[in-house]
């Protein structure tokens, strides 16, 4: 019988495969670059790992089972718990700050669909023991880095808010349950005005406060840019919202400003529908957007200052962010910008007959004690078989070993992309030249 995937995981072929690593690489050299050190995690926890965090109601997307010792245990659904584990064992010698990523495999039991798989690739990046507005925009900057390291340079915005601003706008407004209120203004973006009217109205919000919040939301979901940003935060203040919507603002407002230091003010806008769906977050949220569609967030973080406390560890202020490869490849291909996979060969070594095989398998192994990508083909093809196997595999030269040329003491080096051809002295080839 025929064995395909199964439903919600995918293979990835050549040169799907390589075009993979390339951005996780490129990715991974942007977190290194930023002062990330790399974290690996395992991929199976403790079910109660994530009970710690989520409640006994972790909801039906956990892969969780018991193992052969009757263990309640799941495949790892987030990194962010297992990062905070480790960190509470080694609080005591881990110098702060403590800046990590890791780059898992994460399982998730969702309905399938574009953007989403049941199994697919998580990179987190993580600051621990700093709680200033420099330590969200280190993250923030971060998030950026990597975005354009994959070849996502302006095709993304950052939607910015902070949770303590949000709490206040609720309870100024009279939302008479903080939980439905937030998850209203998350789900906002996604339905009409009438729905969110009628959830509003729902969690107690009188029809003079509804009025005021929907229009604060469309603003909102046009994006409050650089340019206005000061004055959609001076008529929130305006509107004297109780605790804890001071502290917020000034976070955004001191926040805002270290952004335009590093660069990325232009791509920031505030929202205040970004309020991220874990409880855990204490200040600034943040996701990110494809510029003018209304996709899937690319990565989303912030604030978490007390998290590191339900795993056993001390009081540490802590922020990041993750980013998933499904929605990132979405936008790269839509943009005509998804790497075309493993880097080519540098040469392709042609046994001009068969005589010549076991002197192409030599060279191979010497160019690449060399450093320099190689390969020959193992199928007895002709000649010119070869050749287009080259072609095929878009060898940068390829290496004729002829009899003829040999016996003079030279091979024939063929550039494929223009056709040119020269004579040159094997220990020079050999060497890396």
């Amino acid at each position: 019988m025929p064995f395909e995937a199964l439903r919600g995981f995918r293979d990835y072929l050549p040169p799907d495969a390589g075009a993979r690593s390339h951005l996780l690489e490129a990715m991974r050299g942007a977190a290194r670059r930023a002062g990330f050190q790399e974290l690996e995690i395992p991929s199976v926890e403790s079910l109660e790992l994530y009970r710690v965090k989520s409640g006994e109601g972790i909801g039906e997307e956990v892969w969780g089972f018991s193992d052969k010792g009757d263990r309640p245990v799941a495949l790892v659904p987030e990194s962010t718990p297992s990062l905070a584990r480790i960190f509470a064992a080694r609080a005591k010698s881990e110098a702060l700050p403590v800046k990590w990523f890791t780059v898992s495999k994460i399982w998730r039991y969702e309905e399938p669909q574009s953007g989403r798989t049941r199994e697919f690739v998580q990179f987190n990046l993580d600051l621990l023991g700093a709680g200033s507005a420099a330590a969200d925009t280190e993250i923030l900057a971060a998030a950026a880095m990597l975005l354009d390291a994959a070849g996502a340079a302006g095709l993304y915005e950052l939607r910015l808010n902070d949770r303590n601003l949000a709490e206040g706008l609720g309870r100024g407004l009279g939302a008479t349950d903080s939980g439905r209120f937030f998850r209203a203004l998350d789900r906002s973006r996604k339905e009409s005005a009438a729905w969110l009217e009628e959830e509003l109205e729902a969690v107690g919000l009188p029809a003079e406060a509804r009025a005021l919040l929907g229009d604060l939301v469309a603003r909102s979901r046009a994006g409050v840019g650089p340019a206005d940003a000061a004055d959609f935060l001076d008529r929130l203040a305006a509107m004297g919202l109780p605790e804890p919507a001071p502290a917020g603002l000034a976070r955004l407002r001191e926040l805002l400003s270290l952004l335009g230091r590093v660069g990325i003010a232009d791509r920031v806008l505030l929202d205040l529908t970004i309020v991220r769906g874990l409880a855990y977050y204490t200040g600034p949220v943040f996701e990110a957007f494809p510029k003018g569609t209304p996709a899937r967030a690319l990565l989303g973080g912030g604030r978490y200052d007390r998290l590191i406390e339900l795993f056993g560890g001390p009081p540490t202020p802590a922020c990041g962010f993750a980013l998933g490869d499904q929605t990132l490849e979405i936008l790269l291909r839509s943009a005509g910008r998804w790497p075309e996979g493993e880097p080519p060969l540098d040469a392709y070594v042609v046994a001009v007959t068969a005589g010549e095989v076991p002197l192409a398998i030599e060279w191979v192994a010497r160019l690449r004690r060399a450093g320099i990508a190689a390969d020959f083909d193992p199928m007895g093809r002709s000649m010119s078989g070869q050749l287009r196997e080259a072609s095929r595999r878009k060898a940068r030269r390829a290496l004729l070993l002829g009899p003829r040329e040999l016996a003079r003491g030279v091979v024939l080096e063929r550039d494929l992309e223009t056709g040119a051809q020269r004579e040159r002295a094997p220990e020079e080839v050999l060497a890396g030249g």
